[in-house]
Parts: C-alpha cells; structure tokens; sequence
C-alpha cells in the first residue's frame, strides 16, 4: 500500500475553507464514490482503494491517505491531482 502525506497552506478563514473541502468531496463522491464523514475539523475519506483524512489546520489543510493495491499503482499521478486541486481552490 502507498501512503500520501500533502500540507497545502493557504491564507483563508476557516469557514472559506470548510465550504471548499465541502465541494472537493462532493466532486470526489460524485466522480469515484468516495464519501466523506466530518468529525470535528478533519473529514475521515472512504472509498475503493482509498483511506485517508483532510484536516483544517491554522493556514493549512493536510491530506494523509492510504490507497489500495491498484491505486498504489497510480501514487504519483494520485498526489499530483490532489496538489492541483487544492492550488486551484486553495491559492
């Protein structure tokens, strides 16, 4: 299994921030099915091949995931969409 650690900081208050992981998980439970839980100011992730957390951390969000046999196959290209993501809605 492969194991993803990203800290991607950024400037924006907390409530900016929940609002845009909110539709990060939307998007992620609509396109592969994976659901998303709050559970204080991190979101536990689930899905096929997919473990992991999104925390909200003072100016920084970070994703910790574990992926499955075949996603492990697909880390880099797995981590570089996530680091696209949160540039995008995050910067």
């Amino acid at each position: 299994m492969a194991r993803i650690d990203i800290q991607h900081p950024h400037t924006r208050n907390a409530g900016e921030v929940r609002l845009i992981v909110d539709a990060i998980i939307a998007q992620l439970r609509e396109r592969f099915g994976v659901s998303g839980i709050w559970e204080g100011e991190a979101v536990r992730l689930s899905g096929p091949g997919l473990t992991g957390h999104v925390e909200l951390l003072p100016q920084q969000v970070r994703v910790t995931a574990e992926l499955g046999f075949l996603l492990s196959a697909l880390r880099g290209q797995v981590e570089a969409e996530i680091r696209r993501v949160l540039g995008e809605r995050l910067d």
